[in-house]
């Protein structure tokens, strides 16, 4: 079975300096030629690409995304005084400006917050929902009575949109967090959004990617491809039209979003996509209502935990499978020693691992409104005991292997149940990721997305903002003993794993990452790096990766493979090299995190290089 699953310069110069505090008056315009006001998509004229810096040491408050211009104005919010989740919101929407690809208020997410005052870990659920005229036969071409094309038809299309999440997220985590209101936050974003931010090779890239999609239609290609043309790297790209929502919203709340006068228009785009005349693509339309929107609510969860090694690890629960995947991979794992083991069988044990953990994803994990997860199972020392028993330090599992059985278990050895396990699924590469520690210690981890690059390739017309293609993180078929077959008003499954890990109870580091279902080996292989091979965090995140997602072929990033396939090899593992199937890179991930050492110091660290590099920044830096 297949699941299918980026006002005026001196305004912006002003709103986003950090380093030296707001820009006097006078200061000069931050691109050399004028942007005229009214204009969407690039102007001509050329401006310095941002600084990135991919590691930052300091105190007082630190903040790591995947862009410089969003991590600027989360860290300007925490400079004048707000919190972590303050911080979390605005460099969030300013990353639905300059990295609109990924996400932004068409999409959903998840928000993992661990609050100073009370030491807990809580959770909210974003996460996009199908609408509630949704068939099981939804991804099924009538014509052939197959599945869609996963690429790019049914990727492109009204059928793939779930209700959004993410506004409803904002106002959630600031009203139970946070100390200022959704329109202060989303202020940055908006000005971001008005006087516009320099091009850099990702995002023109990002935009040549996906030429044909964005093509298919015309609110779209007005913005993405003026003239037929991706934006130039170096030139400015303004959004006034997500100016102007940003504007909307912050002055009518979400209620605008999901019961005014934006809901009718997104519903119109869903179920009557703006192509252009005789698009190259079939776009099938969507069910999406207004009552839809009216009816979506975020949900909190508690989080996942499992002990790892002295340390309290939380994540995401479901509707997510990151939590429990990463937690039950941490608890086989915990049973060797992997910092006395050599890289190469320390490495085997993280893919055998993944393999079983990914088996019992597969077969239990869905919507638990709709689904029984047996979480509770799934994140069991004496289940993982028993799973463990499969994993020979000196051989590879014969893969797929089966899922373990959670209705009967004792942490003894026993044979596989002869459950049938399905092949990875394809839910995309991209979404964001960010990660924020203020000065009195909260902490949020937030992966926010509208999963493919560029979502369903929808820009809702006249509002500036892009749709997601979610839906297609359902399995492609319906299957009744499938967790995540597709359902109304159901949250497809997702892999996102924003991850906090707790020392004696006080904060120690925060990771999360994009990757779609590489997302939890992502963040599981951090965690090794880090936790058991002894790397710093920032090395952590750059060192080469694998992913194991209980497939005969372990996939790997080319240095992986030339620094460990022969080892691995002469174990029974078949190492090949990873290429991403929607932008051919052979990345894996894009994380961010933070760790909380003694005294207070943090270290923030993003990517130096996957997608472009990330965007580290501390409040005050150290002195050397």
């Amino acid at each position: 079975m297949r699941s299918v699953a980026a006002l005026a310069a001196l305004s912006l110069t002003a709103a986003l300096t950090v380093a030296v505090g707001p820009a006097p008056a006078g200061s000069a315009p931050a691109s050399s030629g004028p942007v005229s006001s009214g204009q969407s998509g690039q102007s001509g004229a050329q401006a310095p690409t941002p600084p990135k810096r991919a590691t930052a040491v300091g105190t007082g408050g630190a903040v790591a995304s995947v862009d410089p211009d969003a991590t600027r104005v989360g860290l300007r919010v925490l400079r004048r005084g707000g919190n972590a989740t303050d911080a979390a919101v605005a460099t969030a929407a300013a990353l639905g400006v300059t990295e609109p690809f990924s996400a932004g208020i068409g999409g959903g997410g998840y928000f993992v917050h661990y609050a100073a005052k009370t030491g807990k870990v809580r959770t909210v659920d974003g996460r996009e929902t199908a609408p509630s005229a949704m068939p099981h036969d939804a991804f099924i071409d009538p014509k052939t009575d197959k599945p869609w094309n996963f690429s790019p038809e049914l990727v492109t299309s009204g059928v793939s949109v779930g209700v959004p999440g993410t506004l409803a997220t904002w106002q959630r985590a600031l009203r139970r967090w946070g100390t200022r209101s959704l329109a202060s936050s989303l202020r940055p974003a908006t000005r971001l959004a008005r006087a516009g931010f320099v091009v850099d090779r990702t995002f023109r890239s990002q935009v040549l990617q996906n030429r044909q999609r964005f093509g298919a239609f015309v609110s779209t290609k007005r913005l993405y491809l003026r003239g037929g043309h991706a934006p130039r790297v170096g030139s400015r790209f303004r959004n006034p039209d997500l100016a102007d929502t940003y504007q909307l919203i912050a002055e009518r709340g979400p209620r605008a979003f999901y019961r005014g006068e934006l809901a009718p228009e997104i519903v119109q785009a869903v179920r009557t996509p703006p192509t252009v005349a005789n698009p190259k693509l079939p776009v099938p339309p969507g069910h999406l209502r207004t009552r839809d929107l009216e009816r979506y609510r975020m949900v909190d969860r508690r989080p996942t935990r499992v002990g790892y090694r002295g340390l309290d690890v939380y994540g995401m629960a479901p509707s997510s499978s990151g939590g429990s995947t990463v937690g039950e991979a941490l608890n086989i794992l915990e049973r060797y020693d992997l910092s006395a083991l050599p890289r190469v069988q320390a490495l085997h044990l993280y893919l055998e691992a993944s393999a079983l953990a990914f088996a019992d994803r597969g077969a239990y994990v869905g919507d638990p409104a709709q689904v029984d997860v047996p979480l509770a199972d799934l994140l069991s020392d004496t289940f993982a005991a028993e799973r463990a028993c499969l994993v020979d330090p000196a051989a590879t599992l014969a893969r797929p292997v089966d899922a373990g059985d959670v209705t009967t278990y004792d942490g003894r050895c026993a044979g596989p149940t002869g459950t049938a396990t399905s092949p990875p699924d394809t839910e995309n590469t991209e979404t964001t990721n960010l990660t924020v520690v203020d000065r009195w210690g909260n902490v949020v981890e937030y992966t926010l997305t509208i999963e493919q690059t560029g979502g369903s390739g929808i820009v809702v017309p006249r509002r500036g903002f892009l749709l997601n293609n979610e839906l297609t993180d359902f399995s492609a078929e319906y299957d009744p003993a499938d967790p995540n077959r597709i359902e109304p008003r159901k949250r497809p499954r997702s892999s996102m794993a924003p991850t906090i890990v707790l020392k004696d109870g006080q904060p120690m580091l925060a990771v999360g990452s994009p990757g779609g279902s590489t997302i939890i080996t992502t963040v599981l292989q951090i965690l090794l790096n880090r936790l058991d091979l002894g790397m710093t965090l920032p090395a952590a995140i750059a060192a080469p990766r694998a992913t194991q997602r209980n497939t005969p072929t372990d996939l790997a990033e080319p240095a992986f493979v030339q620094q460990y396939a022969a080892g691995l090899t002469a174990l029974g593992h078949d190492v090949e090299t990873y290429e991403d199937i929607f932008t051919g890179t052979h990345e894996i991930g894009a994380a961010t995190g933070i760790e909380i050492g003694p005294d207070g110091l943090l270290t923030a660290a993003a990517e130096p290089t996957r997608r472009g590099g990330g965007s580290a920044a501390v409040v005050r830096k150290r002195m050397h």
